[in-house]
C-alpha cells in the first residue's frame, strides 16, 4: 500500500524546503530549491516573492518525483519571518520584498516606539519591541521613502503567506507571523488596533490572523498542476519558521530550550502564558496552540558568520565556497583548544539582535596573535556565535523563562563540536531529534496533519519526534566558557561606542 502523509513547505531565506511527512511523523522524503538574495546596498536584503513561488514549485516537483506514489493529504506552511510582500489590488507584488534581515528601518522603529508612548507603552499594546527586521518598521519605511508604492499597496503579507494566496487564493497570515510584524497584541492573539490606529496606518492592509493549525484554503487547479498535486487539498496556514521548527523538535512544552543554527542564530522556548517582555529585549509570539506561546531571542549572524569564513579561506586556497566542506572546518576547529588560544570573535556581521538591538554592532577578532592559524579561527567564530546563544539563555533565565535540556537543530546541528560547545556554554544536556533535518518544514507538515484531523493537538502529532543523541557539559570546559561568556559580553561593552563610526 502506498505511504500517505502530509506535505510541509518552507520558505528559507536561501531556499524552499519541501518535506513529506507520513501518518506515524516518519520523513518520507525531502527536496530543495534555491533562489537568489538581492543586497541593493549594505544593510539591506530583499527577494522576489515569484523566486519563492518558482522555488516552492521545483522542490515539491522534486519530491514528488521521489515519491510517486505517496498520497497527499494536506499541506502546511513555514517560512522566514518579518517579511514584507506588499500587494496591489489585483494581488500583484508592487516590490522585492524586504527581509527580516533588513537593517534599513532604524528610524521608523524609533517612531513606533514613540507613537506608543516609549517602550513600555509599546510592550503593553505589544508585549514586543519594534525590532529592526519586524514588519511594523517596514510598513513606516516604505510609506516615508517609497509614498507611491504605500499608496498602490491593499494588502500586505509575509513570506509563507505570499505563497498561500499562491496556491489557494486566500489572503491571510496566522498568529505567528502577525506576532513578528509587532503590531499584534500577542496575549489577545489579534491585532493591536490602538497600535496601528496610533500609526496612522489603515487596518484594510492587514490580513485575517488564523490560528496556525486552521485550514486556510483549498488547492487550486492552477497551483496543483504546476506541483503535480491533486486539487482541492486542504492548506493549513502553518507557521513562521522559527516556530515550526520548535513544533517539529517537539517543543511544545514549558521546561525545554531549543537551539537553532541557520543563517541565523535562535534560543526558543515554549510557554504556556505570554510572560511579560519588559524592556522589550525578547520576542514573546503567539505559538502553535491556541493555548502556547513562543519566546525566542535570535543573533543575526550564526551559520551566516561560518559561511563568511568559509568564503575568505576557500578564497585564500584558490577555491570555490562550495570546495571547502563544513565537515573539513569542523575538523580544523577541534583541533584548536577550548577558548581558541584566547581568540574571541564578536558575529556581528550584519548589526545585532538579541540581546543587544544594535544594529549599528560589527563583527571582529579580538586577541589574535602569530600562533593563531584558520584552526584557531574557525573555532573562535563557532565559540562566539555560541556566546551569542549564551547570552540570549541567560536573558531569558533573568525572565523566568528556563531550560534543563536544549535540544539542537539547523544545519550547525550536524556538528558534533558544535553541539558540545552549545551544552559547555548553556550549561545543560543537549539533544538532537528525529525529524529536525527536514527542519521547519517537517514542523509545517505536523500541523498539516492536526488542522487536516489526523492529529487531535500538537502533542499527538509530536510524538513521533524521537531524541537520537544527547550530549552533556564536560565540567573543565563549561568552566572555562562561563568565564569566556562574562569576557564576550564585556568585549561588546567596550567596543559598543566605536560602532556608529564604524557603521557609517
Amino acid at each position: 500500500m502506498a505511504a500517505a502523509g502530509f506535505l510541509g513547505i518552507d520558505i528559507g531565506t536561501s531556499a524552499c524546503k519541501a518535506a513529506l511527512v507520513d501518518e506515524a511523523g516518519a520523513v518520507i522524503a525531502t527536496a530543495t530549491a534555491e533562489y537568489p538574495l538581492e543586497i541593493p546596498q549594505p544593510g539591506w536584503s530583499q527577494q522576489r516573492p515569484e523566486d519563492w513561488w518558482e522555488g516552492a514549485c521545483a522542490a515539491v516537483t522534486e519530491l514528488r518525483a521521489a515519491a510517486p506514489d505517496a498520497e497527499v493529504k494536506g499541506i502546511g506552511l513555514s517560512g522566514q519571518m518579518h517579511g514584507l510582500v506588499a500587494l496591489d489590488r489585483a494581488d500583484q507584488v508592487i516590490r522585492p520584498a524586504i527581509l527580516w534581515n533588513d537593517m534599513r528601518n532604524p528610524a521608523e522603529c524609533e517612531e513606533v516606539r514613540q507613537a506608543a508612548g516609549g517602550i513600555d507603552g509599546l510592550v503593553e499594546l505589544s508585549n514586543n519591541d519594534m525590532v529592526i527586521g519586524y514588519t511594523g518598521g517596514k510598513l513606516l519605511w516604505l510609506r516615508r521613502h517609497e509614498p507611491d508604492n504605500f499608496e498602490r499597496m491593499a494588502l500586505f503579507l509575509n513570506p509563507k503567506d505570499y505563497i498561500l494566496l499562491r496556491l489557494t487564493g486566500a489572503r491571510s497570515t496566522e498568529v505567528s507571523d502577525a506576532s513578528g510584524t509587532g503590531l499584534f497584541d500577542v496575549r489577545k492573539r489579534r491585532w493591536s488596533a490602538e497600535l496601528i490606529d496610533k500609526l496612522g496606518l489603515d487596518m484594510a492592509v492587514f490580513p485575517k490572523a488564523l490560528e496556525s493549525d486552521q485550514v486556510a484554503g483549498e488547492l487550486g487547479a492552477e497551483a496543483a498542476a504546476r506541483m503535480n498535486l491533486p486539487a482541492g487539498l486542504p492548506v493549513v496556514a502553518g507557521g513562521g519558521d522559527g516556530v515550526c521548527q520548535s513544533t517539529g523538535s517537539g517543543v511544545i512544552r514549558p521546561g525545554v530550550f531549543q537551539t537553532i543554527l541557520g543563517t541565523a542564530g535562535i534560543v526558543a522556548c515554549a510557554l504556556d502564558e505570554p510572560v511579560r517582555n519588559d524592556g522589550g529585549r525578547l520576542q514573546v509570539f503567539c505559538n502553535n496552540g491556541a493555548a502556547l506561546w513562543h519566546c525566542m531571542g535570535g543573533t543575526i549572524s550564526a551559520g551566516a558568520a561560518l559561511a563568511w569564513l568559509r568564503r575568505l579561506l576557500a578564497s585564500a586556497h584558490g577555491l570555490r565556497p562550495e570546495e571547502m566542506s563544513y565537515a573539513a572546518m569542523m575538523e580544523r576547529a577541534a583541533a584548536a583548544p577550548p577558548g581558541a588560544a584566547e581568540l574571541f570573535f564578536l558575529p556581528y556581521l550584519q548589526g545585532e539582535r538579541c540581546p543587544y538591538e544594535n544594529p549599528n554592532a560589527r563583527g571582529s577578532f579580538i586577541g589574535l596573535n602569530l600562533k593563531h592559524d584558520a584552526g584557531h579561527m574557525i573555532r573562535a567564530v563557532i565559540e562566539g556565535v555560541t556566546y551569542s546563544l549564551g547570552h540570549i539563555a541567560a536573558l531569558m533565565r533573568e525572565r523566568g523563562v528556563s531550560g534543563d535540556v536544549a535540544i539542537a537543530s539547523g544545519g550547525g546541528a550536524a556538528s558534533v563540536l558544535w553541539r558540545q560547545i552549545q551544552a559547555d556554554v548553556l550549561g545543560c544536556e543537549v539533544t538532537t531529534v528525529s525529524g529536525a533535518d527536514a527542519g521547519a518544514a517537517y514542523g509545517a507538515a505536523l500541523l498539516a496533519g492536526v488542522g487536516c484531523g489526523h492529529w487531535q493537538d500538537l502533542a499527538a502529532a509530536c510524538a513521533g519526534v524521537k531524541e537520537d543523541s544527547r550530549l552533556a557539559p564536560v565540567a573543565a570546559h563549561a568552566a572555562l566558557y562561563k568565564e569566556g561568556l562574562a569576557r564576550h559580553a564585556e568585549l561588546y561593552r567596550l567596543l559598543e561606542p566605536a560602532y556608529p563610526a564604524q557603521a557609517s
